[in-house]
């Protein structure tokens, strides 16, 4: 590693399409990896067909690993944190950060009510520095564990 890695955590919420390039912009980001384990939504704009190719037309990529990454685990997250899906799955997110500027997709604006805050743990022990963005103005680093 290189050292001093940022990798930042969104959700969508309820985000329009322009707020939510924005930020993406404001971010400096060149790829979205979506970790949701059930890349749909409520908001057709961030069902997965729509959100790659939201995404594509605006020139960032789009990285799907919410079959390693995702949420809704039998057993709770927690405990999936030690399987070779999510470890896997972590290496690749790890790699795909080291090579651009990277953030990690879920449907939940706040991240200590979502698993993005057990992925974010768990980059922190890897060296990475783990931004959850809330708003533009606002986001949650949490205290090292």
């Amino acid at each position: 590693m290189r050292g001093n890695e940022v990798i930042y955590s969104l959700g969508t919420s309820n985000r329009t399409p322009g707020e939510f390039l924005h930020l993406l912009r404001s971010l400096d980001v060149e790829l979205v990896v979506d970790v949701r384990r059930f890349p749909s939504s409520r908001f057709q704009h961030f069902k997965r067909e729509e959100l790659v190719t939201l995404l594509e037309g605006e020139g960032f990529g789009y990285v799907y690993l919410g079959q390693e990454l995702g949420g809704y685990r039998s057993g709770g997250y927690q405990s999936y944190l030690s399987t070779e899906g999510f470890k896997r799955g972590l290496e690749w997110l790890e790699e795909l950060a080291r090579e651009r500027r990277v953030v990690f997709l879920c449907a939940e604006r706040f991240p200590w009510r979502c698993h993005r805050r057990f992925i974010g743990w768990e980059l922190e022990r890897e060296g990475f520095r783990v931004v959850h963005v809330i708003d533009e103005d606002r986001s949650w680093v949490p205290k090292p564990r």
